[in-house]
């Protein structure tokens, strides 16, 4: 049974090449085969940059992130883990996309789509877990309720399993804020999940 979710497009963000961390907010986004239109993340390839990564330093690789998303629901419970006074946007944690209705949204598994009116696809790949470089931009620009001051490991703590997802362009197309979005969550095939799988442990 294919399990379909129904969300809407919150917001949308491209970051320039060249700019800082921060995405800014746009109307629509055109997503090509390698990525979104002017975004600093379109391309077939990239670098590897190291630990974290699949591979070492400096390797060039497929490049498997021509997008990030996010939730509205998970930014508001990460931005009251961090006691902020204003609730995190996407585009001020790197994202390109943030979306609204989608129940567990960092959770969506690998093999997802999200289809638009448009007739563009987005393809998940993984988990994007939060990164130490984006919690020192926060703590710098951030302020919280108490007036205490941000840590810097602060946001990997709250973000810890809800940071979003990243992925590829399955098929290209326009992107608006507003749009309703289908999410298809993957699911393996009846014949394989009917198998034993030497594979997967539980």
């Amino acid at each position: 049974m294919i399990t379909r979710v129904k969300g809407i497009v919150r917001s949308l963000f491209i970051g320039a090449p060249g700019e800082s961390l921060v995405k800014q907010e746009r109307d629509f986004l055109q997503a090509e085969m390698d990525g979104f239109l002017g975004d600093r993340h379109a391309s077939f390839e990239r670098k590897a940059w190291g630990p974290g990564d699949k591979q070492r330093k400096g390797v060039i690789r497929r490049n498997e992130r021509h997008w990030s998303a996010v939730s509205a629901e998970e930014l508001a419970e990460i931005s009251k883990e961090m006691d902020l006074s204003e609730v995190l946007s996407a585009g001020i944690i790197g994202a390109n996309l943030c979306f609204e209705g989608v129940p567990s949204f960092s959770l969506v598994p690998r093999g997802s789509i999200f289809k638009f009116p448009s007739g563009a696809e987005l393809l998940v790949e993984e988990y994007n877990p939060p990164c130490l470089d984006m919690g020192k931009a926060l703590a710098a620009k951030c302020h919280t309720n108490s007036g205490r001051p941000i840590h810097d490991t602060a946001f990997a703590k709250a973000a810890q399993f809800s940071r979003g997802l990243v992925g590829v362009v399955e098929v290209p197309g326009m992107i608006k804020a507003g749009d309703d979005v289908e999410v298809i969550i993957y699911a393996p095939p009846l014949w394989v999940q009917s198998q034993e799988n030497p594979w997967v442990t539980s």
